[in-house]
């Protein structure tokens, strides 16, 4: 089942499970499967699980390793902060091209480039987009078939599908001023949403500071209205504080599964089709290389291609393979298999910036590079930055939203993007703006996010704001005929002045909050960017020269009509392709409130249940794995599990809700194994 991984020991909490006989993995794959998922980050591993989960075969090809190396600091959650995976291999270190209205500086683009992608790298936040913003996108479908899916009913049950979610002890929510409603959230998902086991007063004092400003609590954050302040829910396994991602919760826990096969150091370089028909070409094969374009292998496709590389790879693979925008592939010296002018358009992404204050206090960042006596404490190392909150327009602009919403949409015409004299795509630029404009921003959705940030090196505090719904779109692209070569990331920030001029309310709400008590108590100075920065002409010139990204870039592919530079439809077919379908963040046609990680999910969730059910209606069921038996994925050498479903085996994974958190490595049918308590 496993291709190219490793079978390590396994180690619980408390508990060792010595393996006496292991199943050594494959090392060649069949010829053809159903389906193949081009890539094995944080949608591919949910579809790999779910289509698997039929008579269906599925092979998932990942261009990273296994990650098996860096389990402890995949696992460790404040390892985000301080021992982070972005020096690694696990990160494709992407950055942009020089960006004109930002100080031409060229921006770091992280992403996960192992098996979870960069739901293995990425900081834990667990939020969801808003109902307004999801039944919005819906909106911008039409009557196109399937647009159904995309309602926030439906996505909101896909949403719950993907968690399980545990409350935070009663000290924790005390300490952290913490309120949920469990309702909103799912109990028998893959994924466990939870709380830090160690907080900081200061994350108490946040929500008290916001309210003293006129941003109240947030009653409803995970139930569709994403507005006000809250703690938000990161991805974490509370049975032994680990990071819970894509592949503890998809791929760990799985039974042995014959017809399905997950084949790391595999990076997909074309998808080659059947030139049979000029139209609705049919993708029969896919290569990869699995020595950096060395020597190239190919693997038949039965039924269906499903791209999820994410917003940079989903559309680098179209590229690569002759379908997208003439000019773009002739430029790059790609024939031309398929014109579709949308692939790679459309690039949003949210942009942020940092006000940062000393503080006489211990943070988590002092803690670690001071030596606390926590450093080495569990709990302390299940601590994730989680005060956030979303600020709506009338936080933001009082009885004015009106005249700046007018505002806005007088720009859209004026600052058009010049990646393209496409009609189609421009088409959708507007549309994309009209909605962001008029739907959007005149809602109750948050338009900036704020985020306390308590772990700087240097023992400081922070507040960011980060940017919702830009009205600046960019573009993935590629220059080159070489499918090793990285694509170019071109978001094309703040050529739109509207981003920078809410951008810019959002950055002097942060500062006014570290300014507001309680929290203020615990700061002593503004470090960055000082008191020097004060009237509007000098925070602008700051945010073009100090924003980065929040690492949150979607619509690539975006799922719009095919005369809006629409890439995909509500089933997630590629146009013009009778076989390949999109399922990541790209296929999102407008930036999302929230964080990606919780929106990923259920864009992979309902993309499994919509394929499965064009199939065989009748296989759409859930895999076989549950909260009972995820919790037990283990720490830093967790591996894939085999469930032959003899007695014996069922009797095993009954013990995983009992006191006895373990999982059992791949092995054959009557393994040997020891319990050494």
């Amino acid at each position: 089942m496993w291709c190219g991984l490793s079978v390590p020991q396994i180690v619980g909490a408390g508990l060792t499970i010595g393996l006496a006989t292991a199943l050594s993995p494959r090392t060649k794959i069949n010829d053809a499967y159903d389906f193949v998922v081009v890539g094995g980050g944080q949608a591919g591993l949910v579809l790999g699980a779910r289509l698997s989960d039929s008579n269906h075969t599925v092979l998932v090809l990942e261009s990273g390793g296994d990650g098996d190396e860096y389990r402890t600091r995949i696992d460790t959650p404040a390892d985000s902060y301080f021992d982070s995976l972005w020096t690694t291999p696990l990160n494709w270190d992407f950055y942009t091209a020089k960006q004109p209205n930002a100080e031409d500086r060229e921006i770091e683009w992280p992403r996960g480039k192992v098996l979870g992608g960069s739901s293995a790298i990425n900081g834990l936040y667990m939020t969801r987009p808003g109902k307004d913003e999801i039944n919005a996108w819906q909106a911008m479908l039409g009557d196109m078939d399937g647009a159904d899916n995309w309602s926030w009913d439906s996505f909101y049950a896909a949403l719950k599908k993907s968690e399980t979610f545990t409350p935070p002890s009663d000290a924790i929510a005390e300490q952290g001023g913490i309120t949920w409603n469990s309702s909103n959230h799912g109990t028998e998902g893959p994924i466990h949403a939870s709380y830090p086991d160690y907080t900081f007063d200061q994350v108490g004092d946040w929500s008290q500071s916001l309210q003293s400003i006129g941003v109240d609590i947030s009653s409803n954050m995970y139930g569709g209205d994403v507005w006000g302040a809250e703690v938000s829910t990161s991805c974490i396994n509370p049975s032994n504080w680990t990071r819970s991602y894509s592949r503890t919760g998809y791929l760990d826990p799985l039974p042995d599964r014959t017809n399905y096969d997950v084949l790391a150091n595999a990076h997909v370089t074309r998808l080659i089709f059947d030139n049979s028909t000029s139209t609705n070409l049919t993708a029969s094969s896919v290569e990869y290389t699995s020595d950096n374009g060395t020597t190239k292998s190919t693997v038949r496709v039965k039924k269906e291609v499903i791209l999820a590389s994410g917003s940079v790879g989903s559309p680098a693979v179209l590229l690569y393979s002759g379908v997208g925008p003439k000019d773009v592939l002739s430029a790059a010296g790609v024939d031309l298999v398929s014109e579709l002018p949308g692939v790679g358009q459309h690039l949003q992404d949210h942009i942020s910036a940092t006000v940062k204050w000393s503080t006489s206090v211990d943070t988590a960042g002092s803690i670690w590079y001071e030596n606390g006596a926590d450093k080495n404490n569990t709990n302390y190392l299940s601590y994730i930055d989680d005060a956030i909150a979303y600020v709506n327009s009338t936080a933001l602009y009082g009885s004015k939203v009106g005249e700046y919403e007018k505002k806005f949409l007088a720009q859209m015409d004026e600052y058009t993007p010049n990646t393209t004299t496409d009609d189609g795509v421009i088409a959708g630029y507007k549309a994309i703006y009209n909605t962001t404009a008029s739907t959007i921003f005149t809602s109750p959705m948050g338009q900036i996010e704020l985020l306390f940030m308590n772990s700087d090196a240097n023992g400081d505090v922070g507040i960011s704001a980060a940017l919702q719904h830009p009205f600046s779109h960019g573009r993935i692209y590629i220059n080159s005929s070489d499918p090793m070569d990285y694509p170019v990331i071109d978001p094309n920030y703040f050529a739109n002045p509207s981003d920078i001029e809410i951008l810019l309310e959002g950055i002097k709400m942060a500062r006014k909050i570290g300014e507001t008590k309680p929290i203020s108590n615990n700061f002593t100075e503004e470090i960055t960017p000082g008191s020097s920065v004060q009237t509007d002409e000098d925070w602008t010139q700051w945010l073009r020269e100090q924003a980065t990204t929040e690492f949150h870039p979607s619509s690539s592919c975006a799922m719009l009509p095919q005369d809006q530079g629409g890439v995909v439809d509500a089933n997630l077919r590629v146009y013009g392709l009778a076989n390949v379908r999109v399922a990541d963040a790209s296929i999102v046609p407008i930036a999302l409130s929230s964080h990606l990680m919780a929106s990923t999910y259920g864009v992979a969730e309902q993309a499994s249940t919509i394929i499965l059910e064009y199939y065989d209606p009748s296989s759409a069921t859930d895999p076989a794995f549950s909260s009972s038996n995820v919790t037990a994925v283990s720490s830093s050498t967790a591996t894939p599990k085999s469930d032959k479903k003899s007695s014996a085996a069922k009797a095993i994974r009954g013990l995983s809700n009992s006191w006895i958190p373990f999982v059992l490595g791949s092995m054959h049918l009557g393994v040997i194994f020891n319990l050494l308590l």
